[in-house]
């Protein structure tokens, strides 16, 4: 079920246009409009791109009147970071590791 979410989660910040419209989320409620116009998509497009983030859990949607506001849902970065964050460690292990080759490497020279 996680290894799912995740799948889910990295296919839908794959595309520049949805991490756009996330980053745009994060500054607060937006409607498909709105979230459309820096990325000059038409309205279906937006759309489009919205299904994908909320499938993901990445926002949710409502209707007040004619007109759809999403908002940022943040619990599935965090679970991502959260993945990352173990991979964060693996590669400050082996960075620390190289640094010291180096340091070693130079005071014999």
């Amino acid at each position: 079920m996680v290894e799912q979410e995740l799948d889910t989660t990295f296919h839908a910040l794959a595309d520049p246009t949805r991490r756009g419209m996330l980053a745009s989320l994060a500054l607060g409620e937006k409607s498909i409009g709105e979230l459309a116009q820096p990325f000059a998509i038409s309205f279906a497009g937006a759309s489009k791109h919205v299904k994908v983030l909320e499938g993901a859990g990445l926002i949710a949607r409502r209707k007040v009147g004619r007109m759809q506001l999403c908002r940022l849902r943040p619990e599935p970065l965090a679970r991502a970071d959260l993945w990352l964050r173990q991979w964060e460690t693996f590669w400050t292990v082996r960075l620390d590791r190289l640094e010291a080759l180096i340091e070693a490497e130079k005071s014999r020279s």
